[in-house]
């Protein structure tokens, strides 16, 4: 075995255990995950498409539009959990703060099945946001762990095979989705969902006690044990930690650059299948194939990509991918408008996010102090991702005001290219420094 299946597989025999429950961990939470979200958004919107939609103090929506705001409120729970994660961070870590969230998270679950058979408005709402929720959650936990347990060295050999498992994990979860959303109630989706919240407590608890030991000894170095002090104020201490640091300002950019990026060309995506496909049964197989192709493109970018690019080339080349790949999406559909170019900017968008610069974006927190990893993260993947998903939300109105005529939308991708620049020099800033930060560790 050699070349990019080889820098997948590059791992030593002791590592090895720690990555296959990691890779398991991840799977588990991406595929409960994709369970979750077409059954919140199903019922969301199916709810009240019967009953004629919203009544929001004399200002009606329709469901979709509802969901916007549904969208913004998320940005208001991530600002609680961001509490919440960062004052249980102070006590407890890796499989510790994973059995408490999986705790909360089967108890939501629980109460959920009373009353989703017979749902009302409370229950429609709450539900929609419990299933970001659980994302938002567990996803922070997987990384803060997954970080707290590698070096740099290591973090460029395990981090394809775990990501993978999350890679294969949304495959998985939206073909079992696909096959059986007709054949299962949706109590039994959410005892489903509770097994694999009970899995990934189990998993985490074996994983945890199999942290290689070197990489433990390598992460704690001196100057990475800086805390901020636990009396700290828990709702702006993640907060704090981010402005004072130019490096975690940076992936700050590199978070926020992509979620505005990836609504505007998502809505180029779906305004392309509009215009050219006429029919229900049309739009809908397109959408299926598009998806289909997304999913199978990013599996095997972490197959045979992203270990390679990481082992070989190195971090700043891994975390380019994604916006030259985008700018080169963008720049086809400037100049050739049409309906499958239009639709590769989905796969250009997705699979290349989903695998290679998942891996490279995670991987820079492991040179971090350990406040870092649980604090300014938690900030970061909770707060800062779900402010940028809102700020998206803003874009998006503004540009279905602006662009109605399909002839301008291959404007918006001007906008998009001038963005990609920004976020290529973000980009080539935080690899070097995250370069310079692991200097020490090249020789591991």
């Amino acid at each position: 075995m050699s070349g990019p299946l080889k820098s997948l597989m590059n791992i030593r025999r002791d590592e090895l255990p720690f990555s296959l429950l990691m890779f398991g961990y991840f799977f588990l939470i991406i595929t409960t995950f994709w369970i979750l979200k077409p059954l919140k958004k199903g019922l969301f919107i199916g709810f009240y498409k019967e009953s004629g939609g919203v009544d929001l103090f004399s200002w009606f929506l329709l469901g979709s539009q509802a969901e916007l705001l549904a969208k913004v409120l998320n940005m208001v729970i991530a600002f609680f959990a961001v509490i919440l994660f960062t004052w249980l961070a102070r006590k407890f870590r890796r499989q510790q703060l994973t059995y408490i969230f999986s705790i909360l998270i089967v108890a939501c679950l629980v109460a959920f099945s009373f009353v989703i058979s017979n749902p009302g408005d409370l229950t429609v709402w709450s539900f929609y946001l419990f299933g970001d929720l659980f994302n938002t959650l567990m996803v922070a936990t997987f990384f803060a762990f997954l970080n707290d347990s590698v070096n740099a060295s290591s973090a460029k050999r395990l981090y394809g095979l775990v990501v993978l498992g999350g890679v294969t994990g949304g495959v998985f979860g939206t073909q079992f989705v696909r096959i059986w959303i007709d054949d299962l109630t949706m109590i039994s989706w959410l005892w489903i969902c509770l097994l694999g919240t009970v899995l990934i407590a189990v998993i985490s608890g074996i994983a945890g006690r199999l942290v290689p030991q070197d990489n433990l000894e390598s992460i704690q170095q001196p100057n990475q044990n800086k805390d901020t002090g636990s009396k700290s104020n828990a709702a702006i201490e993640g907060a704090k930690l981010v402005f004072k640091s130019k490096y975690l300002l940076a992936i700050v950019g590199i978070v926020g650059f992509y979620e505005i990026i990836s609504t505007i060309m998502d809505f180029q995506f779906t305004a392309t299948i509009e215009h050219y496909l006429s029919t229900e049964d049309a739009i809908s197989q397109h959408f299926a194939t598009i998806f289909s192709i997304t999913n199978i493109v990013a599996l095997t970018v972490q197959l045979f990509l992203t270990s390679f690019i990481m082992t070989r080339l190195g971090l700043t080349v891994a975390l380019l991918v994604l916006p030259c790949v985008i700018m080169l999406g963008s720049f086809s559909f400037l100049a050739f408008p049409i309906l499958w170019v239009g639709s590769f900017l989905n796969t250009a968008d997705n699979a290349f996010n989903y695998s290679i610069n998942q891996s490279a974006k995670e991987a820079l927190y492991v040179p971090t102090s350990r406040d870092e990893k649980y604090k300014a993260k938690a900030f970061i993947d909770m707060f800062v991702y779900r402010f940028s998903k809102a700020l998206a939300v803003g874009v998006s109105l503004i540009i279905t005001t602006l662009f109605r005529d399909f002839s301008t939308i291959r404007w918006l991708s001007f906008i998009t290219i001038l963005i990609v620049v920004v976020w290529i020099i973000v980009v080539r800033f935080a690899g070097n420094k995250f370069n310079d930060m692991t200097s020490d560790n090249k020789n591991d």
